[in-house]
């Protein structure tokens, strides 16, 4: 049976679609489909299912993905050994959120880059993230929803804890946190929201968690970026919920100050993705390794 044949097809299983799967094989899709073909006819049975919106496995085609995907993983992690380990010159294709990259990746990877790595970032939200990913545009993401299906691998990475910040003078003007614990979500009405996107992401998770409540406002200030939103709590504009690691200068300084202290604080999950079988790249692999082993640290 051609190796060829089947690697098409373990790609085609993992990506659902003939199309997404010739994208990352560099073949047309018409070649993709002759080769599922001449596979089928070689077994003499079906192994996909085929829909308007791409394939489904046949039973058939899930158990032969089974047997042969971590076998056609293992070859290319041997062909592959040849790159010299030691000396990594291989670009990797890093997205995830800016701030997180920028703060926590990128720093991360800094011996690697000493070793010779080039590194290329893309920045946006998470489904866009996952999206380029499978189409083979990023090595690696990192983001804060967990794919689905096969195509995409993902390993949690850490656990960010979300804060409650402001400036000094806000706090003292609610009270503190004892007049806060005692009067609820309502003490914080007069101060204005500053947020990432309209839909109040972090604010209303942290709500939910810890008020049991919905925001009753809408946002005065919207950055794109948590590092702008931090900015504008240090210069005084309003409140905001933050990860500790980005705003855990500020709170040393004074600059700004948690408003709350809860018993069991919001927490969101990164998650490391890579395409399933990638990790038999060395320049992916390395990077992949690096990060979980940073992370520990986090």
């Amino acid at each position: 049976m051609d190796l060829a044949l089947l690697r098409t097809f373990v790609t085609v299983h993992r990506a659902g679609s003939f199309t997404r799967a010739a994208a990352l094989l560099g073949l047309s899709q018409p070649a993709v489909t002759s080769q599922i073909r001449a596979l089928e006819r070689q077994l003499g049975r079906p192994l996909f299912l085929r829909y308007a919106r791409g394939v489904t496995p046949t039973t058939i085609g899930d158990e032969l993905a089974h047997k042969v995907a971590p076998h056609l993983d293992a070859l290319t992690e041997i062909t592959q050994a040849g790159l010299d380990r030691d000396s990594i010159t291989r670009t990797l294709h890093l997205a995830g959120p800016p701030e997180f990259l920028a703060e926590r990746a990128l720093p991360a990877l800094t011996p690697l880059i000493a070793q010779g790595l080039s590194i290329r970032t893309a920045f946006g939200p998470a489904e866009e993230l996952l999206t380029g990913l499978a189409a083979g545009h990023h090595d690696l993401a990192v983001t804060t929803t967990r794919p689905r299906g096969g195509l995409l691998t993902a390993t949690p990475l850490c656990d960010e804890e979300h804060v409650l910040i402001a400036a000094p003078h806000w706090a003292a003007e609610l009270g503190g946190s004892t007049v806060l614990q005692a009067g609820g979500v309502r003490v914080l009405d007069p101060v204005p929201l500053i947020e990432v996107h309209e839909s109040l992401p972090l604010i209303a998770r942290y709500w939910s968690a810890v008020f049991d409540a919905k925001p009753a406002a809408s946002a005065a200030v919207i950055a794109a970026d948590l590092r702008a939103v931090l900015s504008c709590v240090t210069a005084g504009a309003g409140l905001a919920v933050l990860p500790r690691y980005l705003c855990a200068g500020a709170l040393e300084s004074g600059a700004v100050v948690a408003l709350l202290d809860p018993p069991v604080p919001p927490l969101r999950t990164y998650f490391l993705a890579v395409r399933t079988g990638t990790l038999g790249l060395p320049h992916i692999a390395r990077a992949h390794e690096w990060l979980l082993r940073t992370a520990v640290d986090w």
